[in-house]
């Protein structure tokens, strides 16, 4: 069992943010009733509607990236710099990097949609 806004987010539907938000103006159905508390568990056998449309889970995905020199370790800058959003626009799952370049160095990050695994590789102890 997971939280709903973990599941819908998982689906690459919107953020966990955005997805509390959506289950509180009540445009979430579990099992085709409205569910608009937040922290409502969901289970693989539960159907999932947002706006209307089914969502189903996300299928994991992994890639090696060689970031270059001159490119944000980020998928959005506010200062518009080239970022590694900039190279995965065409990728059908929405993925994110595990870990940090500087700006100014290269080298080889994961990209995934496997959040657990982030949290596993990132902290320094691991």
């Amino acid at each position: 069992m997971e939280r709903l806004q973990k599941v819908i987010a998982q689906a690459g539907i919107c953020s966990r943010r955005k997805a509390e938000e959506l289950i509180l103006d009540g445009k979430v159905k579990v099992n085709g009733k409205v569910c608009d508390v937040l922290g409502t568990k969901v289970s693989n056998q539960d159907s999932i509607e947002v706006n209307g449309n089914m969502i189903s889970k996300e299928e994991k995905v992994y890639y090696m990236f060689y970031k270059p020199r001159g490119v944000v370790t980020t998928m959005s800058d506010p200062q518009n710099r080239r970022s590694i959003a900039d190279f995965v626009q065409n990728l059908p799952q929405r993925v994110f990097p595990v870990g940090r370049l500087d700006y100014n160095t290269e080298g080889l990050l994961i990209l995934t949609n496997d959040g657990a695994l982030a949290q596993a590789l990132m902290p320094v102890s691991y």
